[in-house]
């Protein structure tokens, strides 16, 4: 009829050409992921794992992706300004969180005022590394087995010092610990980073601390630090011939293993996600990163995103508990 358009609909065949090239144009636009530079947060000042992790992989990234990996340190607040930061950046996958244990299963406990909720407002991407800590003392303290550290600490109550990455840090955690295992009474000294904390005991500004093994092995081997314990129930095969506190002084039990994650903010493009776990897990697998990272006593994992949101949970439920019945508030 005159004057009447006719109207046709698309056929079957068209509509699965256009619903294929739909595809392969996500398919596309996830595989040019990063096309920019990518942020990584550090909550923590330069000189410990939440640091030197993040450097580590992220220079691998950077050759895989095409694109500059940038590690900015932002520290304060026992790292809680970071973790803030990285919560409330854009969720596009290019501004990414390096979070360590404290900041993701201890600080949630103690402050009350936090701006974020680590599981409403983060996503999880993968548990990096794992790092065993070590007690160390300024050699000018007179001890030299955890035996002699434990007597002068009791002939000197509150005297002793011990350095910590901030308040609720996991090194906190684990000289709080100390004191209730020991039943002794030592001074906190909380710093803005582990790496502040170690400048502060080589400079004999403080007695002790635990350090994880990556950042205080040189020291070791130089001397300019003496270590008593690991706070694990094994050794470490980087410093083997340092015993467990178990087995330097009956602390059966005594755990305190650092881990540190990535993570995004939370509503990450699912490309994104993928691509940021898969990549970051093909790097930790690299023999020359894991060689790196075992020589400064890390253990490299690469989990997938859903082990670590469970790792999260149950990190979080165990530190609860201790934190409660130390009475421990963050300022």
């Amino acid at each position: 009829m005159t004057g009447v358009l006719s109207i046709q609909r698309p056929s079957k065949a068209l509509c699965a050409a256009a619903a294929i090239l739909l595809f392969a144009a996500a398919h596309a636009a996830a595989q040019t992921y990063p096309t920019r530079p990518v942020r990584i947060i550090v909550p923590f000042s330069p000189g410990g794992p939440a640091d030197a992790l993040p450097r580590l992989v992220g220079a691998r990234l950077s050759e895989m992706w095409g694109q500059p990996v940038i590690v900015e340190n932002r520290t304060g607040a026992a790292g809680n300004i970071g973790m803030s930061l990285g919560a409330k950046a854009t969720p596009d996958g290019y501004t990414l969180t390096s979070a360590p244990v404290g900041n993701l299963a201890i600080n949630p406990h103690m402050y009350s005022n936090l701006s974020y909720d680590v599981f409403k407002d983060f996503t999880p991407i993968t548990l990096v590394a794992t790092v065993q800590n070590v007690l160390v003392v300024n050699p000018a303290v007179p001890a030299n087995t955890l035996t002699d550290l434990l007597a002068l600490a009791k002939a000197q109550p509150g005297k002793l010092t011990f350095g910590s990455g901030g308040l609720g840090s996991q090194n906190h955690m684990a000289g709080e610990l100390l004191k209730v295992m020991g039943h002794v009474d030592l001074l906190h000294v909380p710093y803005k980073g582990i790496g502040d904390a170690v400048t502060a005991l080589l400079g004999g500004q403080i007695s002790m601390a635990f350090v994880q093994v990556s950042s205080v092995k040189p020291h070791i081997d130089s001397g300019k630090l003496r270590a008593l314990g690991i706070a694990s129930g094994q050794r470490n095969a980087a410093i083997p011939k340092v015993p467990t506190l178990d087995e330097a002084g009956n602390f059966k039990g005594f755990e305190a293993v650092s881990w540190y994650a990535l993570v995004g903010p939370s509503g990450m493009p699912r490309e994104a996600l993928k691509k940021i776990h898969a990549d970051v897990a093909k790097v930790l697998q690299m023999p020359d990163v894991r060689e790196k990272l075992t020589a400064i006593g890390a253990d490299p994992v690469g989990s997938s995103p859903e082990y670590l949101l469970k790792h999260m949970h149950a990190e979080y439920d165990r530190y609860g508990p201790i934190i409660r019945r130390l009475g421990l508030k963050g300022q």
